[in-house]
C-alpha cells in the first residue's frame, strides 16, 4: 500500500561537516536524509571548527541552500565555546544566524543552569545518561521555581532508569521532552560483536532498559524518535570494538525500523508530527511511503558514506520511495 506522509524531522544529526569530511559531507548527509524520508534536520555542533560562531552557522546553512527544495538543514549551536569551556555563546547572535537550538555534549551543573536561563531549547545531549538527566532536572525545576521560562530536551535515552525520571518529571508537570533512537528498542548488549558497528553513546542498554524504552514510547514519557546519525570511517566502525568511535548511521533505515515497531500513526506522531510542535516549524515536503514493501538492509547502498551498519541484511518492512 502506497501513502503520502507529511516529511519526517530528526532533531539529532552529526553531519561531521565542517572538519570531519572523511567521515560524512554535508552534501552525503543530506542526500541519506532525503532518502530516508527527512524534510528537515537539526546538526548538531561538534564539528571542526565547533558551530559557536555565526561563521560556522553561515557555512552550514550556505551549503545547505542547494537542497531547499527538498529539506531544511537548521543548524544547532554549542552552548560554549569550543564546547569543553564555560564561556557560553551569545544566545541572540546565534540565534539570529539562524541556529535553532543550543547542545553540548555533556553539561556541568554551571553549564546546564547557564543554558537553560537563556530560555532557548536546549537539546542535552547526555553522556552520564542517568545522573546528568536527574541533576538537569532538578536545575530546571528549581529555575522553573525561581520564575525563569526553560526549555529542555533530553537526547537518545536508552536507560530505565533515566525514563524513570523523565516519567516522574512530566508527572510534576516539568515541560520537558525527549527523544530516543531506533537502535534502543531493535538491540540489547547481547548483540554487541567484536567490531564497532554496535558501538554508540549511550551504549546499547539490557533487555530490561529495551522493554522500558517500548513503553515510553507507547505512552508518552519520550515525545520523539531521532537518529542520533553519527557517521564514521568504514575503517574506523569495523576497528575492534574497543578502540572504534562511538556512532552509528541511522537516517536511512528509522522510519522502516520505527513503523515495524510501533505501526503508521505513532511512527508519524513521533519523527513528524511531535517534532515539529517542539521545534515550532513545518517543512512542506511530503513523501510516499509503500507499507507493505520489505527490503533487505545493504549498507553499500547508503547515501550516507558510512556504509557500516548494525542492521546489515536485515529484512525491514515499509519503504521510503
Amino acid at each position: 500500500m502506497i501513502i503520502e506522509i507529511p516529511s519526517l524531522i530528526d532533531m539529532h544529526t552529526h553531519l561531521r561537516d565542517p572538519g570531519f569530511t572523511q567521515k560524512e559531507t554535508l552534501e552525503t548527509g543530506v542526500k541519506a536524509a532525503i532518502k530516508g524520508g527527512y524534510g528537515a534536520i537539526l546538526a548538531m555542533p561538534n564539528t571542526n571548527p565547533v558551530n559557536d560562531d555565526p561563521k560556522v552557522t553561515k557555512y552550514i546553512l550556505d551549503k545547505a541552500k542547494k537542497f531547499k527544495d527538498r529539506i531544511e538543514v537548521y543548524p544547532v549551536s554549542a552552548v560554549t565555546k569550543g564546547l569543553n569551556t564555560d564561556e557560553t555563546v551569545n544566545f541572540d547572535e546565534m540565534k539570529k544566524a539562524g541556529c535553532i537550538a543550543f547542545s553540548n555534549d555533556g553539561m556541568s551543573t554551571k553549564r546546564i543552569n547557564a543554558a537553560l536561563k537563556s530560555g532557548e531549547l536546549i537539546l542535552s545531549h547526555l553522556e552520564d545518561e542517568t545522573q546528568e538527566a536527574k541533576e538537569q532536572i532538578e536545575i530546571f525545576e528549581k529555575l522553573k521555581n525561581e520564575g525563569y521560562f526553560c526549555r529542555l530536551h533530553f537526547c537518545h535515552i536508552s536507560k530505565k532508569t533515566t525514563i524513570e525520571l523523565i516519567r516522574k518529571a512530566k508527572a510534576k508537570g516539568l515541560n520537558i521532552t525527549s527523544e530516543t533512537c531506533p537502535h534502543y528498542f531493535t538491540f540489547t548488549n547481547d548483540d554487541i560483536d567484536n567490531t564497532g558497528r554496535f558501538k554508540m553513546n549511550p551504549k546499547l542498554g539490557t533487555l530490561e532498559d529495551k522493554n522500558a524504552v517500548i513503553e515510553a514510547v507507547l505512552d508518552g514519557t519520550i515525545d520523539v524518535i531521532s537518529t542520533d546519525h553519527a557517521p564514521h570511517t568504514n575503517e574506523e566502525k569495523l576497528s575492534p570494538y574497543e578502540i572504534s568511535p562511538n556512532g552509528i548511521t541511522g537516517l536511512e533505515t528509522a522510519f522502516s525500523l520505527t513503523y515495524m515497531k510501533f505501526g503508521l500513526d505513532i511512527t508519524l506522531l513521533k519523527m513528524a508530527y511531535a517534532p515539529r510542535k517542539i521545534l515550532n516549524i513545518d517543512p512542506k515536503f511530503t513523501y510516499k511511503a509503500d507499507l507493505e514493501e520489505k527490503w533487505a538492509v545493504n549498507g553499500e547502498n547508503f547515501k550516507s558514506k558510512c556504509k557500516i551498519t548494525p542492521y546489515q541484511n536485515m529484512i525491514l518492512k515499509g519503504k521510503i520511495l
